[in-house]
């Protein structure tokens, strides 16, 4: 079935997403909420994305980052014991929308509320990355495993979203940063911040918004690779009951040292 949700998100990004890139009109980018944007092309392919996937899977219930945003009854789906996709029709939709990368397109399918499929596709660079529960996980084919040789405090290099931090925990997280080896700026994009964990240019990301469809297909790529996405007092991430703060780490003791560096 992967290859499956693979060439669905590929179909619906050649004909919806990609003709829309740096040709969107004044009012085809609105506001949903303070800061947070939607485009038509979110909205007309988490149309498609959710016909062809339900179609994939019958008797599957859909939850949709932009169906949520209309009806925010639609998230009670994610407690069912069926098959559940989520979807975020375009994840980075700020970025998509000013007309630069990194964008993608991500997709979770969940069974008793634990995800056991992920695509994630960026359509610009055509990468995709996959994991299926008990598979691993692979990019464009090639399988990923995180490294766990064991590091000190000032060898971590990580990326640290801060924008949306409570202000006391972003001014405590900001003059902690220089204690890392490299802080990496936040790309604004979920769908291109777990990839790049896959390949280990960093070791860890901090995010403080869990919204399940930005995270739920990101898990299991990672932990299907050897890592972990913790919340910040060390609770396993649940896309069923998401609660604010996330780090995303290659093993539990880069977490620890995540944690006793920026959060203690």
């Amino acid at each position: 079935m992967i290859d499956q949700v693979v060439s669905v998100l590929r179909e619906t990004a050649e004909t919806v997403v990609l003709p829309r890139f740096r040709n969107l009109a004044d009012g085809e980018i609105v506001e949903k909420s303070p800061g947070d944007l939607v485009t038509v092309a979110d909205r007309e392919a988490e149309v498609v994305l959710s016909a062809r996937l339900a179609a994939l899977l019958p008797g599957s219930l859909v939850v949709g980052e932009e169906a949520v945003a209309a009806d925010p009854s639609v998230l009670a789906r994610m407690s069912d014991d069926g098959p559940v996709w989520v979807i975020d029709p375009i994840d980075g939709t700020g970025n998509f929308a000013a007309g630069r990368e990194p964008f993608g397109m991500m997709v979770a399918l969940m069974r008793g509320g634990v995800p056991v499929l992920a695509v994630i596709y960026e359509p610009v660079p055509d990468m995709v990355t996959v994991a299926e529960s008990g598979s691993g996980s692979y990019i464009d084919g090639a399988r990923m495993v995180l490294d766990h040789t064991p590091l000190g405090p000032d060898e971590l290099r990580g990326a640290v979203m801060t924008k949306y931090l409570p202000p006391q925990v972003r001014e405590q997280v900001e003059a902690r940063l220089p204690k890392l080896s490299e802080a990496i700026p936040g790309l604004r994009c979920a769908a291109r911040e777990y990839p790049e964990l896959l390949r280990q240019t960093r070791h860890f990301a901090m995010f403080w918004r869990a919204k399940p469809w930005d995270h739920a297909p990101g898990t299991l790529v990672i932990r299907e690779a050897g890592g972990v996405v913790k919340h910040f007092d060390g609770a396993d991430y649940d896309p069923v009951h998401p609660r604010e703060g996330l780090v995303v780490c290659r093993d539990d003791a880069v977490f620890g040292l995540v944690r006793s560096v920026l959060l203690a």
